[in-house]
């Protein structure tokens, strides 16, 4: 062999080495971010859905961020904006928070006020209980023996033990407090996402196509129209609908009208949900008001949720995803499941993309 050929053959070995040596820094490489990520997810784990809570809506707001921003004067403070439109989601979410949490502090106080009458003087069976089909005698001679007499009323309410009392108001302010750091959290991340939102942007763009290639780019657009179209088709018309409805009660002397028409709102949010809180109304009407107040309530109810789950709501999140509203109604209900309420609009983002991978591997399968 000459010399030749034995300097081509180090090159070569040299090469091999090199090119071995950059496949295992490079396995090294991705094992090393995968166990990073994972130990980093770990971290922030009691914190991740308010991470995601935050970026669902930074994504929800930002259309309309941006344009707000290019109209903004003061460049130099670029946290003023941020800050403001951060208050803004807050007192979106506080003010009808604040308003429930309002009315049943005053229904808690009437209510107590109500028991300690109740074990003073008894409580006699209420004309509406006559109406109750077939099991009226046995509530009424039940009502009669535990609640009407005072003694029994008595024992009745201290069989309630204060215990459970305390304990069940222990739980419900810890959660509160737990709720409201998370809440915390989670418009602190928003706050942030604002003020370098176009930097986060930029790296993300070129991560995906780094990882995916363009393909990666286009199914993360389609997932965020996505988000757009289930904040619009679920908050937006949930919020109409208990606004119509909300109004109905107040015109029709509901009692706690603006309460019942912000629960209508909630549930509005959550496809089917409607129906059990417009039922609910319509019960508080039948006994309190009319059975015709009741029956409109129920039909002019039904009527708003069918136009507004079979027109509304399709082209608003159909429109945007691109898909069937079999598969976004899937994706919505399946995500509140899995996910509970962030679900909502984490499962039609997953379906979005999932839809559009098949599609374009069923493409490409069609060209050969």
């Amino acid at each position: 062999m000459s010399q030749d050929d034995h300097i081509i053959n180090r090159k070569i070995s040299r090469q091999l080495s090199l090119a071995e040596q950059i496949h295992n820094q490079t396995i090294a490489h991705s094992c090393l971010s995968i166990v990073l990520i994972l130990f980093g997810l770990y971290t922030i784990k009691a914190f991740l859905f308010s991470l995601i809570w935050g970026i669902i809506f930074a994504i929800a707001c930002w259309p309309f961020y941006k344009t707000v921003k290019q109209k903004w004067p003061y460049e130099r403070f670029n946290f003023i904006l941020p800050f403001i439109f951060s208050c803004f989601i807050t007192l979106v979410f506080l003010l009808p928070l604040g308003f429930i949490a309002l009315e049943a502090t005053k229904d808690l106080q009437t209510g107590i006020s109500w028991v300690i009458k109740i074990s003073r003087e008894g409580l006699p069976p209420p004309e509406w209980l006559n109406k109750i089909p077939v099991i009226n005698n046995n509530i009424i001679h039940w009502w009669k023996e535990n609640l009407e007499d005072p003694s029994s009323a008595s024992t009745l309410i201290s069989n309630l033990h204060l215990s459970h009392g305390v304990y069940v108001t222990q739980k419900i302010g810890s959660q509160i407090l737990h709720r409201g750091l998370l809440f915390f959290f989670s418009i602190l991340t928003l706050f942030f996402i604002f003020k370098d939102g176009e930097s986060i942007i930029h790296q993300c763009k070129s991560g995906s196509r780094r990882l995916f290639g363009k393909q990666g780019e286009t199914i993360a657009q389609q997932m965020i129209s996505s988000v757009h179209g289930t904040v619009s088709g679920l908050v937006l018309v949930g919020l109409g609908q208990g606004i119509i409805l909300g109004t109905l009660y107040y015109f029709l002397h509901i009692p706690h009208a603006a309460l019942l028409g912000i629960l209508t709102a909630l549930a509005a949010m959550i496809p089917f949900c409607p129906l059990i809180a417009i039922g609910i109304v319509a019960f508080i009407a039948f006994f309190q008001v009319s059975y015709l107040i009741a029956l409109t309530i129920l039909i002019i109810g039904c009527i708003i949720i069918f136009i507004a789950d079979h027109f509304i709501r399709p082209a608003l999140i159909g429109g945007s995803t691109k898909l069937p509203f079999i598969w976004v109604l899937i994706g919505i209900l399946g995500g509140l499941e899995s996910w509970g309420m962030i679900g909502l609009f984490i499962g039609p983002a997953i379906m979005a993309a999932i839809i559009m991978l098949w599609n374009n591997w069923t493409a490409e399968k069609r060209k050969y």
